[in-house]
């Protein structure tokens, strides 16, 4: 089979690997689509992120839809469309005991360079996979299905962020995250929506999927500044750009007991801990997801989600640099996606 793999900075081949042995309660997938995530972007422009960094050739690819072509002893029925989660939590180490599986001592996920060995990733032909990690699909595309990872990951942090009815929210930074961050917060019954980015097509499609004002903060560096007015306006910021500036503005004009959703993972930054401490200010990291997936699949399937406007570029697998090359183009792409043959 072809697998998608990194060996270091812009180093990305094609190449033939094995297929994994089929083993009791898991089945065998034919990959549909395989979406690339900021992760990906990071083994494949720098070799990883932070102290994480590539010790050997990786498959990458977490966000994926598959059909089933060996359903084993599962329920699945062979040529089903599943959604295929990469979270693989132990389920007995004591933060999954504690009904923590995102903060699993031994957690298998997708194309992850934390660990070594490294653990190889979802993007190829043909994925072993465990049965609890796929949901049904039917009735949404490949490309949707492949959605359900980074939309999990919002999810969860809108979870975290508790209750969001009539909230007031700042949304910084409007990559795939961020987009679908406005989509969650929305479903979730957010009054207001402001995004904030750099770029002009992102903005754009945060204004298709719901944000109620997008402003560049590039070209008008001082529009936040409003927000600020008698101790800040938004109850909630999602930070989904990792950068302390943006941070730093997002909690200025955050109103007293405001919550900050940490998203974004561009290393340690500096805090404003004076504004923090005196707006008495709660803040929150976000990091993965687990039973949030399952629910992501089902809201796109009953409609209440839309994904397909963040879709932005189809590539087939013998192109599949050129997917990498895309999203790592935020001036005119959003989710690209990759897909596998038939």
């Amino acid at each position: 089979m072809k697998a998608i793999v990194i060996h270091g900075p812009k180093d990305l081949r094609i190449e033939d690997r094995e297929p994994e042995p089929l083993g009791p309660g898991q089945l065998r997938l034919r990959l549909a689509t395989g979406g690339v995530c900021g992760s990906d972007l990071h083994y494949y422009n720098h070799g990883g992120f932070g102290a994480v960094r590539l010790k050997e050739p990786m498959i990458l690819g977490h966000e994926v839809s598959a059909y089933v072509e060996d359903p084993g002893t599962s329920a699945f029925a062979k040529g089903q469309l599943v959604a295929v989660s990469p979270s693989r939590p132990c389920g007995t180490c004591k933060f999954c005991l504690e009904g923590l599986p995102n903060q699993c001592l031994n957690m298998r996920f997708y194309g992850s360079a934390m660990p070594f060995p490294h653990i190889q990733g979802a993007f190829r032909e043909i994925l072993t996979a465990d049965a609890s990690q796929c949901v049904d699909a039917t009735g949404l595309t490949p490309g949707e299905a492949a959605m359900a990872e980074p939309l999990a990951v919002t999810l969860h942090a809108t979870c975290r962020a508790g209750d969001m009815l009539g909230k007031r929210v700042l949304v910084t930074g409007c990559g795939p995250i961020g987009t679908l961050a406005i989509l969650a917060a929305r479903r979730a019954g957010a009054a207001e929506i402001v995004a904030t980015d750099l770029s002009d097509f992102t903005l754009s499609l945060a204004s298709r999927v719901g944000a109620d004002r997008v402003i560049n903060t590039g070209t008008d560096p001082d529009a936040l500044a409003a927000y600020g007015a008698d101790k800040g306006h938004f109850d909630v910021l999602y930070e989904c750009t990792g950068v302390a500036a943006a941070l730093a503005s997002g909690i200025a004009a955050l109103r007293p007991r405001g919550v900050i959703l940490q998203l974004g993972l561009g290393g340690d930054m500096t805090l404003p801990m004076m504004a923090i401490t005196a707006k008495e200010l709660d803040l929150r990291g976000s990091f993965r997801f687990h039973p949030e997936f399952a629910v992501g699949v089902g809201l796109m399937q009953k409609g209440l989600i839309d994904v397909k406007p963040l879709i932005t570029h189809t590539v087939p697998l013998a192109q599949a640099e050129d997917a990498f090359r895309l999203a790592s183009d935020r001036s005119r792409a959003m989710k690209a996606q990759i897909d596998f043959p038939a």
